[in-house]
């Protein structure tokens, strides 16, 4: 089979890149097209891929300002055009890679980490008062209804959707009318299962992680540890990096920045639990502290309800300081009773394999073939 993936875009490498990451691997011979591409920025399994780019490629300094032409993104993904003849298209998208368009009788199947988010249910998130500057607000109001009409009008191209978690799903029968069955994302929890379970917790922190997103709202935690005798933790970096540490933060609070892959395991397991505070669309980190033997306090919507367990962590109702806050005072409590296999045996129902056997399915029934009840991912196509 001659098979093109579609992905956003090529600029870091996170929760997104690690499954098309995953596709590669159960697609080998696979072409990726994108609208843009930083040479270096990925795995090896992405960077040896003939990898086609959009006209946004050729902007100065787009690797940076990427997200400054979101209104020129559906363009871009529409004039790619695919090199020679494909059996099928698999897009993985965020944001506009499903709108590439096909050529009639190819089929294409849709992997969606969540639809356009910043345009639909979290809008205010990106572009609410205080979260950006007035012109950048007027343009985002401007756009948003076409944009919103685009992405409505592009579902329709799509031959079959699959979403990464039951909450993607439901946001693509609100937002698009289509139907998607579920595959989780694959989380590659290996090295943080090698860890002992024994003396987690040892290193008396909270821990935060991620990229400093507006939506991943770091300020809730920030805000919430200002009036709590703990200490929080923070790894990570990204676009409101000046924002949340401007003025002056408290003692108990610590940046470390973006921290190397080989200490996070450690980092895992030396803290008392993961603060998870975005409504995430499914959510990683929460799975990679369980499979380290640590719970999670986590914000009770979204993909943490799929991935963490009343056994495996705590939920805070409301995505506010003083809820998160209440949640942490009640931690200790709590601890007496977590049991650190418990944790990890639940991080261990989202690996890698289970996902590219369920990719395969859909794959073959998108085809309108049949797949053998016990497939490994290394049969491949």
């Amino acid at each position: 089979m001659k098979v093109a993936l579609v992905h956003d875009w090529l600029v870091t490498h996170r929760g997104g890149e690690r499954v098309l990451d995953a596709l590669c691997e159960v697609l080998p011979d696979a072409d990726i097209y994108t609208l843009i591409h930083k040479p270096g920025s990925q795995s090896p399994a992405i960077e040896s891929r003939r990898i086609f780019t959009s006209f946004l490629q050729h902007i100065p300094g787009i690797h940076a300002r990427y997200r400054h032409f979101l209104p020129l993104m559906p363009k871009a993904i529409e004039s790619l055009q695919l090199q020679g003849k494909y059996d099928l298209v698999l897009s993985s998208s965020h944001c506009v890679a499903k709108g590439l368009r096909t050529p009639r009788g190819t089929p294409h199947l849709s992997y969606v980490h969540a639809p356009m988010r910043y345009m639909w249910d979290l809008f205010d998130d990106y572009f609410g008062p205080g979260r950006t500057g007035l012109p950048v607000r007027a343009a985002a109001h401007a756009v948003r209804p076409w944009l919103r009409r685009w992405d409505r009008r592009t579902a329709a191209g799509v031959d079959r959707f699959i979403a990464n978690s039951r909450h993607i799903a439901t946001k693509v029968q609100r937002f698009w009318g289509r139907e998607a069955s579920v595959i989780h994302p694959p989380v590659s929890l290996e090295r943080f299962a090698q860890v002992p379970l024994e003396g987690g917790g040892q290193g008396g922190y909270f821990l935060w992680l991620g990229a400093f997103a507006p939506y991943k709202r770091l300020d809730v935690a920030l805000e919430a540890f200002r009036s709590l005798d703990a200490q929080l933790w923070v790894v990570g970096a990204g676009q409101e990096a000046a924002r949340l540490s401007a003025g002056s933060l408290p003692e108990n609070i610590r940046f470390l920045g973006n921290v190397l892959d080989a200490s996070l395991p450690a980092l895992y397991r030396d803290a008392r639990a993961l603060i998870f505070t975005p409504e995430e669309d499914f959510g990683i980190t929460p799975l990679e502290s369980q499979a380290a033997g640590r719970p999670v306090i986590a914000y009770g919507k979204g993909g943490a309800l799929e991935t963490v367990t009343a056994r495996t962590g705590m939920f805070f109702s409301e995505q506010t300081p003083e809820s998160l806050a209440a949640a942490v005072r009640r931690f200790d409590e709590w601890e007496a009773g977590f049991r650190p296999e418990a944790a990890r045996a639940q991080a261990e129902r989202f690996g890698r394999a289970h996902f590219q056997s369920a990719i395969l399915r859909e794959i073959h029934a998108v085809l309108g073939e049949v797949l053998p009840d016990s497939p490994g991912p290394a049969a491949g196509l």
